[in-house]
């Protein structure tokens, strides 16, 4: 795997060199001189997070209402009333 850095004035120029240096590696994409984005491809992007769907991803789907979501109960000894006095 290499690392690639390209300032974003390149990035703009060529988008497509970007996209196909990101098949070897991240792609560092630097503004003013200091790194500020990185590209992955679709495939290290997933090894980073797990390739799982977040609860706001799930929430988002269209059929998320036909869900049935029955969380267990706490257990008293987890929580107390909170103190409003």
């Amino acid at each position: 795997m290499s690392i690639t850095t390209i300032s974003s004035r390149d990035f703009n120029h060529d988008v497509g060199k970007a996209k196909r240096a990101s098949r070897n590696g991240p792609v560092i994409i630097t503004d003013r001189g200091h790194a500020s984005h990185v590209l992955l491809s679709i495939e290290e992007y997933e090894k980073l997070t797990g390739n799982q769907l977040s609860i706001v991803d799930l929430l988002a789907m269209p059929d998320a209402g036909d869900v049935d979501f029955n969380p267990s109960k706490l257990d008293k000894g987890l929580y107390r009333p909170a103190d409003l006095s």
